[in-house]
């Protein structure tokens, strides 16, 4: 397996494809690190040699100095900021709601998840 930024990259999928199991790093953004180092977008990692790795490698750490472990503890820290600062936003994290305006009467499935029927309730016997 390819390690580029400290993760262990899949040598069986397209190179762009698995550029992506880089946190910080998406499809848009692989495929212009493949365009800028003339990496053809259907290869395979297992074959792209050493060399374009390690040019693959010069320019993630050039480009883009704050993936996996640091972006998710900035992202992570910037949640927590507005948490403790009360806002709107922080109030939608803390409930586990959607934060940006989208509505929660319909949809919202996939962050508040699956509703949970109420059973009726038993009358108490006298």
């Amino acid at each position: 397996m390819a390690r580029i930024s400290g993760i262990n990259i899949p040598k069986e999928k397209r190179f762009v494809i698995a550029l992506t199991y880089i946190y910080g790093i998406g499809t848009t953004t692989a495929e212009k690190i493949c365009k800028k180092l003339k990496i053809d977008l259907k290869l395979r990692t297992h074959q792209i040699g050493e060399d374009k790795l390690a040019q693959v490698r010069s320019l993630i750490e050039k480009e883009f100095p704050v993936l996996e472990g640091d972006l998710r503890r900035k992202v992570s820290s910037d949640i927590k900021r507005l948490i403790d600062i009360g806002c709107y936003r922080g109030i939608r994290h803390v409930k586990k709601l959607p934060v940006r305006g989208q509505r929660t009467h319909t949809n919202a499935k996939t962050r508040k998840g699956r509703g949970v029927a109420i059973a009726n309730k038993k009358k108490a016997v006298k």
